[in-house]
């Protein structure tokens, strides 16, 4: 599976993907260095491996992420994502991929399949 998004739109969807193969090391690439995905329910996940740890824990079993994003505003390298349980940052590096910054997600964010 390819970890590098050439859009923030494409980022959400390499996301989705991630959890869905249940992919460590592809979830832990779409983070950059000092990355953070906050819930409510725990303390921040810090760094691509604990983040990807945190998220696969946070989607499991019969719970699944979709990638739905509702407004996508970008300026130069910088993109905020929203969707309608999540606000997410993501940052295209010098190497023009982009991969978030910050990933918030709502209390109720897990959708039952």
């Amino acid at each position: 599976m390819s970890s590098s998004a050439s859009t923030p739109e494409e980022l959400e969807t390499l996301f989705e993907d991630a959890i869905l193969l249940r992919d460590p090391g592809a979830l832990a690439a779409l983070f950059d260095d000092g990355a953070v995905l906050a819930t409510g329910r725990q303390a921040p996940a810090r760094d691509g491996a604990t983040i990807a740890q945190h998220a696969l824990v946070h989607w499991h079993d019969e719970h699944v992420f979709i990638a739905n994003p509702q407004c996508v505003v970008q300026a130069r390298d910088i993109a905020l994502i929203v969707a309608a349980r999540s606000i997410h940052v993501a940052q295209r590096d010098n190497d023009g991929i982009w991969r978030y910054r910050i990933v918030l997600l709502a209390d109720d964010a897990i959708d039952p399949v």
